[in-house]
């Protein structure tokens, strides 16, 4: 079996054991644990939709002609306005019909001189011309419906197989617009009867085949390339079974994992990147491919050229967070958290955060995730002397940069640490690991005690203010159910203040006896008591889900009772 080149980083004779106990630890109730790693890419705006703007430059024109500016849509509508001045049925029938018309006339000149391009090439320039003038239907996605009636959808598609790339790549670019969010925000229903008219006559294949004949050293195929993702992504945005529909289908998967190993960046390999991530992100069938397809060991090589260098630009950076936003989603199935320990990605994302560069906050992400209900990786980050390096972003010492000072990302971090440590008591239950991990909270006169009761005091105070604006809200007549009031406590911080709740269970459970002299006295000093952890881990207890299966629930309440009995 073959190392990962970040192997040689930590001493051979670690020893690694897999006597422990299963711990795990319990999400609440309608409130889902993906919503916050995926936190930060929703604040920055990386989810939405890429917008027109930052799509790929054209390629250049010599001899002094616009550069970076796609003519064809204006060209389309100048040739089209000799003829059609109002889009409505007619017109689309008029387009579609001239369309067909060119088509049979380039099959026919193809079939009769298949050996002989100068006879034919004239058929493919007007073919070519069609697939222009059809742009114009974009201004009117209300009329997609008659489309689909011509038929004209199933000859499209055929023509992402024609011989000439040139005519395949026209048909890219017609339905890279005809499926634009921009232009498709407010016709949802006609945008999905073109979606699944392109399902049904396989289009998704032809698409990917397509585009696996493309050529990233042509200017016009790069295009191309970047033309079809954003046409995938578009047909997720109108129909989400599509993110599952064209790994079943088509070999999209493979292609994308195969441009992320590539070294160099380009605007594509960032675009794939995101398209991965947004076919990861709510599919466990995708999840358990990609792991199936060696994609952990593929993302983990990815971002490993990122754990002493730092992106040189902004979209290098965007790339690398899609990187580790695929790579926290595959780690959602059990059977990927092993390849991740087996490919040493624990000791990868730790050293990562030693070397405190701008993948330093994804890494503890990636980490939490691995950690979580996976006893294994808990043991794994033991014995690599990850406690040390958690432990100093938990007392704050923190990297910062000019793009990392805002205050949201510190305290992304802190609060991505503190589920850490709780994931790390959840799954070491017993041994000399416990013992170590205990004994970080004692060292230096119980110092992590007291940070720990400071971040309970900070979080606590923004439950409460949060509970009592709504109670405000209430009064005000505005209807909200428990559910709704529950999650909206959540999102201010109880969440963290429940897992900083458990972790003092886990301490006071230790029977210590000055690790609970030390939280009875804080306890005092911030006019708390006991009953006041006791009543967050009951609130806890009471609304712990069964996203992992009733059994679980169980046993994750029983836990949570044993530290409310303790206290």
């Amino acid at each position: 079996m073959s190392h990962p080149p970040w192997r040689g980083h930590f001493k051979a004779n670690i020893v690694f054991s897999r006597a422990c106990c299963y711990g795990t630890f319990p999400r609440p109730l309608g409130f889902s644990p993906f919503l916050l790693p995926l936190r930060a890419k929703m604040d920055r705006g990386v989810a939405a939709k890429r917008k027109r703007e930052d799509d790929p430059p054209f390629p250049s024109v010599e001899n002094g002609a616009d550069q970076g500016f796609d003519l064809s849509l204006l060209e389309a509508v100048e040739k089209s306005q000799a003829s059609v001045e109002v889009l409505d049925v007619k017109t689309v029938r008029k387009l579609a019909n001239s369309f067909d018309r060119r088509l049979k006339s380039n099959v026919e000149a193809r079939l009769k001189y298949p050996d002989q391009p100068e006879k034919f090439a004239d058929s493919e320039v007007e073919l070519h011309e069609e697939l222009e003038k059809l742009k114009i239907l974009a201004g009117a996605p209300d009329l997609y419906p008659e489309l689909v009636n011509l038929d004209a959808v199933k000859k499209l598609v055929g023509l992402l197989n024609h011989e000439n790339t040139d005519i395949a790549i026209d048909v890219v670019s017609l339905l890279q617009d005809l499926t634009d969010e921009d232009v498709l925000e407010d016709n949802l229903e006609p945008a999905q009867v073109l979606v699944n008219a392109l399902i049904e006559n396989n289009a998704l294949e032809s698409l990917v085949i397509n585009l696996q004949r493309l050529s990233e050293t042509d200017p016009d195929e790069s295009t191309a390339i970047y033309n079809t993702l954003s046409t995938i992504e578009n047909m997720i945005e109108i129909n989400t079974s599509v993110a599952e529909l064209v790994c079943e289908r088509t070999k999209l998967l493979k292609w994308l994992l195969a441009k992320i190993r590539v070294r160099e960046f380009d605007s594509n390999k960032q675009y794939a990147s995101e398209i991965l991530a947004i076919l990861l992100q709510n599919s466990p069938a995708n999840q358990k491919r990609v792991g199936q397809m060696n994609g952990v060991d593929v993302i983990l090589l990815a971002v490993s050229m990122y754990k002493s260098r730092d992106p040189r630009t902004s979209d290098e950076e965007e790339m690398v967070e899609n990187l580790f936003d695929s790579l926290c989603c595959l780690l959602m199935p059990l059977e990927n958290k092993e390849r991740f320990v087996n490919q040493e990605g624990v000791e990868l994302m730790i050293i990562i955060m030693k070397q405190k560069k701008l993948a330093y906050g994804s890494a503890i992400r990636v980490l939490d995730f691995a950690m979580t209900n996976y006893p294994k990786a808990c043991e794994r980050f033991v014995d690599v002397l990850g406690l040390k390096t958690a432990f100093a972003a938990f007392m704050g010492k923190i990297p910062t940069s000019k793009k990392k000072k805002r205050e949201s990302y510190q305290e992304e971090i802190e609060e991505r640490i503190i589920s850490l440590i709780a994931s790390l008591f959840g799954g070491i239950s017993r041994g000399s690991r416990r013992e170590r991990l205990l004994s970080k909270f004692v060292e230096n006169e119980y110092e992590k005690i007291d940070r720990l009761m400071e971040l309970h005091m900070r979080y606590s105070t923004r439950v409460k203010a949060e509970t009592e604006r709504l109670d405000h809200l209430e009064l005000d007549d505005l209807e909200m159910d428990e559910e709704e009031r529950y999650n909206r406590k959540l999102e201010s911080g109880l969440y963290t203040l429940q897992l900083i709740s458990v972790i003092l269970g886990h301490l006071w459970s230790s029977e210590h006896e000055g690790m609970r002299a030390r939280i009875e006295l804080l306890l005092k000093q911030q006019k708390l008591s006991k009953k006041d952890v006791k009543d967050i881990l009951q609130e806890y207890h009471d609304n712990i889900g069964d996203l992992d299966g009733p059994e679980e629930k169980e046993r994750a309440r029983s836990r949570i009772q044993k530290f409310i009995a303790a206290f």
